[in-house]
């Protein structure tokens, strides 16, 4: 009697659930909300490529019936971290020049190395190897600035990462444009054929001040306010380039820039290093959005940004790796939020600077917001997009634990991924990529290892 009563409320229960795609569970839930809630013994249903509840995980299961559940009771579940800066395809360039000045690794050896070896083909198996590496440490997101861009948006959806995509317009014959206006006629067409993709928001991508003219510089803004799309560009990435902008215009990158005109419009600057005060107020009034790349400023001995007047602005700012080669050898974010913490604290001075829940902000909302995307990706609320990771708390690095911020940023890395979940649909399970034949993308990478290597020699 007992039973079928039991059984008879279990059926009531479950006529009158809400259906859900999928569960997911774990020991702390990060949702990195407005009110930065954590919640212990959580869970969070996703419909579709949304996410439809996020709480105690009594709760979800009390209110959704879900097709597919994935419980993970030693885990973190938190929003994927974005990515705001990249040059993906640059990964079969891991390595050719460390331990050399910016303009010493562009001009001598990046430049050559990309006039002979940058095809559509290697653009393509590029990316896969990137986008390979960003989901198994967790980015959801990857903002990217290269050529044959329309390769890169077929690696990225391959993948089933989100990507933020624009082909660089530079001064001189690239591997894709003979000039700059071919390069923005390539662009708009690139515009027009990913403007309501799912996964890929096209954008337009112009070197630096210091490789484009300012016919160019206007050009490239009119493009992309004229299809809403995000500017992204590299700004007073060093010292030299600041004291070039001097002497040439009697202003600063920024203040150039907005000569132009330029900043009225969505943009993302990678770096900021050598901004000053007055270009950081600057930024602020434009809304312009920062991509910070700890990483690749102290590899390459640019400096180091000043991230904490530029939040204390109120400039949007989040975290970027850059791209292999020379500047940041990697792209596990995980390794960035650690770093963005760690050098502000010895920059300022200061080892309360940038705690460990604001590292995990820039990674996350922060990032978001820089790319003008903080309505559907970077924190997880209802209505927002199903972009999220798991990581691991059963390694002896993880225990024991006391404060979850201060676990991820300080001591969980991007080896800890577990599972990650894009757009809805589950890329990663248990630390292997459900998209992608990991050993064949490996494999091709080493292949084009010998054909550069080959290249160099000959230069």
């Amino acid at each position: 009697m007992i039973r079928s009563c039991i059984s008879a409320l279990l059926f009531i229960v479950c006529l009158h659930a809400e259906s859900a795609d999928r569960i997911w569970t774990a020991r702390y839930v990060v949702t990195m909300d407005a009110q930065h809630r954590l919640i212990e013994n959580g869970a969070v249903a996703v419909r579709g490529a949304n996410i439809v509840a996020v709480g105690p995980r009594a709760e979800i299961e009390a209110k959704f019936q879900a097709a597919e559940r994935l419980d993970r009771p030693d885990a973190i579940l938190m929003p994927g971290l974005i990515n705001t800066h990249t040059h993906a395809a640059m990964s079969l360039l891991r390595g050719i020049a460390d331990d050399r000045t910016l303009q010493d690794w562009l001009e001598h050896y990046i430049f050559p190395a990309e006039k002979k070896n940058v095809t559509p083909e290697f653009v393509f198996e590029g990316t896969r190897l990137a986008c390979l590496e960003m989901m198994l440490s967790g980015t959801t997101t990857f903002t990217d600035m290269y050529y044959f861009e329309d390769r890169v948006a077929e690696a990225a959806k391959e993948a089933g990462l989100r990507g933020v995509v624009g082909d660089t317009v530079i001064a001189f014959p690239s591997p894709d444009a003979k000039t700059p206006d071919d390069a923005l006629a390539w662009t708009e067409q690139f515009l027009q054929r990913y403007r309501n993709d799912p996964l890929i928001v096209p954008a337009v991508a112009v070197h630096s001040p210091y490789l484009a003219s300012a016919e160019t510089l206007r050009k490239a803004r009119a493009l992309a306010n004229q299809y809403g799309a995000p500017m992204l560009i590299h700004v007073s990435e060093t010292k030299k380039e600041n004291e070039d902008s001097e002497k040439a215009h009697g202003m600063s990158p920024a203040r150039y820039l907005d000569s132009l005109g330029f900043l009225n419009g969505r943009t993302v600057a990678a770096h900021g290093v050598w901004l000053s005060d007055s270009d950081i107020q600057l930024f602020h009034d434009h809304s312009v959005g920062v991509a910070h790349c700890p990483g690749s400023n102290m590899k390459l001995a640019s400096g180091v940004a000043p991230i904490t007047k530029m939040i204390a602005a109120g400039v949007a700012v989040g975290l970027g790796t850059d791209g292999p080669a020379g500047s940041n050898n990697d792209f596990d974010l995980m390794r960035d939020m650690y770093l963005a913490a760690v050098v502000q604290k010895v920059f300022t001075g200061n080892p309360q600077v940038l705690p460990a829940m604001q590292a995990v902000e820039l990674a996350t909302m922060g990032s978001a917001r820089v790319l003008g995307m903080q309505d559907t990706i970077g924190s997880l609320e209802p209505g927002k997009r199903a972009d999220m990771i798991v990581l691991r708390l059963d390694r002896p690095h993880a225990v024991p634990m006391y404060d979850v911020y201060s676990q991820i940023v300080y001591a969980l890395t991007g080896s800890d991924v577990e599972d990650v979940m894009v757009n809805g649909r589950t890329i990663v399970r248990d630390g292997v990529s459900t998209t992608l034949d990991a050993a064949r993308v490996m494999s091709i990478a080493r292949a084009y290892q010998s054909r550069i290597s080959s290249s160099l020699s000959t230069r």
